[in-house]
């Protein structure tokens, strides 16, 4: 099943995800960048989050990612002994002025992000028409 991310773009500080409890760990995710003539494709890796815990934002130059594992437990359980962590995604990156942070498309499948971070027009590499005389 394919869900669609909504990247949201911002000049100003937004609110993001709530914040991980103090003893939630905060976890880099795993990346692959792939760079082509058109723009970099990103996919980050992050079990457990369902598509209503992902947040993904562009301020400015910043692209960020986050994330919260969700748990389902039994509530009618009495725990004599718990070993499971929830946890807290989050990765930032710097991006680059050749790459348009407006039109950014992400897709979130099975706990995979994509992103397609396209280069502005002006530093697409372009053919140039030779004229013979």
């Amino acid at each position: 099943m394919n869900q669609n991310t909504t990247v949201t773009k911002s000049t100003q500080a937004t609110p993001r995800t709530a914040q991980p409890e103090r003893n939630v760990p905060i976890i880099s995710p795993h990346v692959n960048v792939i760079e082509d003539a058109s723009g970099i494709l990103l996919y980050a890796d992050l079990p457990g989050v369902p598509r209503e815990k992902l947040s993904v934002h562009v301020e400015t130059d910043t692209l960020t990612i986050e994330g919260d594992v969700s748990l389902d437990l039994p509530s009618d359980i009495e725990w004599k002994h718990f070993e499971l962590n929830q946890a807290h995604y989050r990765r930032q990156f710097t991006l680059s002025k050749e790459l348009d942070a407006d039109n950014v498309v992400a897709e979130f499948n099975q706990g995979v992000l994509k992103l397609r971070i396209p280069k502005v027009e002006k530093t697409k590499p372009r053919r140039v028409r030779v004229k013979v005389k």
